[in-house]
């Protein structure tokens, strides 16, 4: 009994000591990562606000011709509307004056 008492404890410090190694060398390990990551991250930063002049420019165009398009389609309507009234406005007169 008296060996196990003696042996145990030492058992444990050792396996602790391990477990502790193992927890700093994944640490150390973590850290060299996520500096790694950062810079990876950064330098797509850069590249992406490199961009951002060329999107600019995309949504300016874009938005031209979207202005464009609506003022042909409503001129457009404008004209189909016109053309149907009168001849509704003439089935009109054509109706009273029957009646």
């Amino acid at each position: 009994m008296e060996f196990w008492l003696s042996f145990l404890p030492l058992v444990i410090y050792i396996l602790l000591i391990a477990l502790l190694i193992v927890g700093i060398i994944l640490g150390i390990k973590t850290i060299i990562t996520m500096s790694k990551v950062e810079k990876v991250v950064d330098n797509v930063n850069e590249k992406v606000e490199s961009l951002n002049s060329i999107f600019s420019i995309i949504d300016f165009t874009t938005d031209k011709i979207a202005g464009l398009t609506d003022r042909v389609v409503d001129i457009a309507s404008n004209l189909f509307g016109k053309l149907f009234r009168r001849k509704e406005l003439k089935k009109g007169k054509n109706n009273y004056e029957e009646e």
